[in-house]
């Protein structure tokens, strides 16, 4: 019998706790672009290549991708309180230590340690929204600003990163951790109460080795790609270890007595689908802030911080709809009229993407696309991250809230090895066609920027369809009646 604690769907310290969860999401998703926008200064201080500089980058990616689901296992295991705060912690001392770091060294350790601190927080932080929120209106309108907030980070980051590293230092874009992770840690040991798993199974190890080997070997061979090539030969060894690893995982929570990841918390539709729906547009949507980026500081010439002002209005459509679709429209119609449409919706302005060039405009040309995708992505996320932990047992919580972090991880390598080698190879092939001259080049980047969001857009266009083809009909049923299945 599955053991699940008690539901209170009135929990009298709920928006409390929500809030202190919301800083902890934040600060998680805004991380890796508040820190992509510093790295530049960050090369130039301490002094390391162009080639070193993807390791500030993936030492984080390695580590939170391969940890994520031990990191929720734990939470379930061992209390997601202090699993959360234990991460938090981590997370603070490790940022500390990155914006103290002198050498290259010791600044890709401490993102390395952010990663495994990070893959400890992020799915304790949903797991503990799932279980204070477990039914009802306040459930809709919780997961609606959380999922609001896990969409908007990316694009907050980039302005954040701008505004310190324009007007501080690199080193800002480390240390601002401490103030989204000190407050939230103090709030979630005063507000969140302990309660540990009653009986504490036995721990996966066999799970715990092939999962957390097979995700280091995908996140690794994709980012190997991105640098490399699809054919080099670390690059399949990575991948084809990685489809072994993941194949023997599979093996071992079929025969498990406790696995790692129960499988019926994936193969669920409701929650499958909603698996796929994070990973293709994690996919799609690293398009917009990895090109789109590039685009406007290289070829429109803005600032950091005028860049990540640019996508402010991106954020703000997001979060109208974020907190619409999982308030009123999710409770009433389910997650798959929702989630294809948002695929749709994001599809043209990524569509709308491809159309610009040299001289376009903000107002005419880049705004009209942001806006349909700001929109389509709050229609996604926010229903998605409700359904995906949608009438779990109590006691899987920790493992669905990280299939949710793993599934976007890996969608997003995914996506950005996929559309940084089409964004090479146009380039490439444009300059071979045109010649070398610094016009020809300038016309190469736009090829490039076309292709890549090209690209973005039929990802998002499959989304729509493999949404639509897996996510079930109706409103989930209600989480007790799920949970009483489950037990039995």
């Amino acid at each position: 019998m599955t053991a699940t604690a008690p539901l209170d769907s009135a929990h009298p310290r709920r928006w409390a706790i929500l809030a202190v969860l919301s800083i902890a999401q934040l600060m998680v998703v805004l991380d890796a672009t508040v820190v992509n926008i510093a790295l530049p200064s960050a090369q130039h201080a301490l002094h390391f290549s162009d080639g070193s500089r993807q390791w500030i980058v993936t030492a984080y990616a390695l580590a939170f991708g391969s940890l994520l689901l031990l990191g929720g296992k734990l939470g379930d295991l061992f209390g997601r309180k202090w699993t959360f705060v234990t991460g938090l912690l981590g997370f603070a001392a490790a940022s500390a230590v990155g914006g103290a770091a002198q050498s290259f060294e010791v600044l890709v350790g401490a993102r390395a340690m952010q990663g495994v601190f990070g893959a400890l927080l992020a799915p304790a932080a949903l797991s503990l929204l799932t279980t204070t929120f477990p039914t009802g209106q306040d459930r809709a309108r919780a997961f609606g600003i959380f999922g609001a907030i896990a969409g908007a980070g990316g694009a907050i980051g980039l302005l954040l990163g701008g505004v310190l590293t324009e007007y501080l230092s690199w080193r800002f874009a480390m240390y601002v951790n401490l103030a989204f992770a000190i407050p939230a840690a103090a709030g979630a040991i005063a507000l969140v109460a302990h309660a540990p798993h009653p009986d504490r199974p036995r721990f996966d190890v066999p799970g715990v080795l092939t999962a957390s080997a097979g995700l280091f070997s995908v996140v690794y061979g994709l980012s190997h790609a991105e640098t490399t090539s699809w054919g080099n030969p670390v690059t399949v060894a990575f991948l084809a270890a990685a489809v072994a690893l993941l194949g023997a995982f599979v093996a071992i929570q079929r025969r498990a007595e406790h696995p790692l990841l129960p499988l019926r918390v994936v193969l669920d539709r409701t929650r499958g689908g909603s698996f796929v729906a994070f990973a293709i547009s994690a996919a799609g949507i690293f398009g917009v802030f990895l090109f789109l980026t590039y685009y406007l500081q290289q070829t429109l010439g803005y600032s950091p911080v005028r860049t990540g002002l640019a996508f402010l209005p991106m954020v703000a459509a997001l979060m109208v709809t974020a907190t619409l679709a999982t308030a009123r429209l999710a409770p009433r119609f389910g997650s798959r009229p929702l989630v294809p449409a948002g695929m749709l919706l994001a599809a043209a302005g990524m569509f709308l993407l491809t159309r610009l060039g040299a001289d376009s405009t903000y107002a005419g040309d880049i705004l009209p696309a942001l806006l349909p995708l700001g929109l389509g992505m709050g229609l996604i996320f926010a229903p998605s991250m409700s359904a995906a932990t949608a009438g779990v047992a109590t006691s899987d919580a920790g493992v669905a809230s990280a299939m949710v972090n793993t599934t976007q991880q890996v969608g997003g390598a995914v996506g950005t090895a996929l559309l940084n080698t089409l964004f090479a190879s146009a380039i490439t092939s444009y300059v071979a066609t045109h010649g070398g001259g610094a016009a020809a080049q300038a016309s190469a980047a736009i090829s490039g920027y076309s292709t890549a969001f090209g690209w973005a857009t039929g990802i998002f266009i499959a989304g729509a369809v493999i949404t639509a083809l897996i996510l079930p009909s109706g409103t989930p049923a209600p989480v007790g009646e799920l949970e009483l299945a489950f037990a039995h």
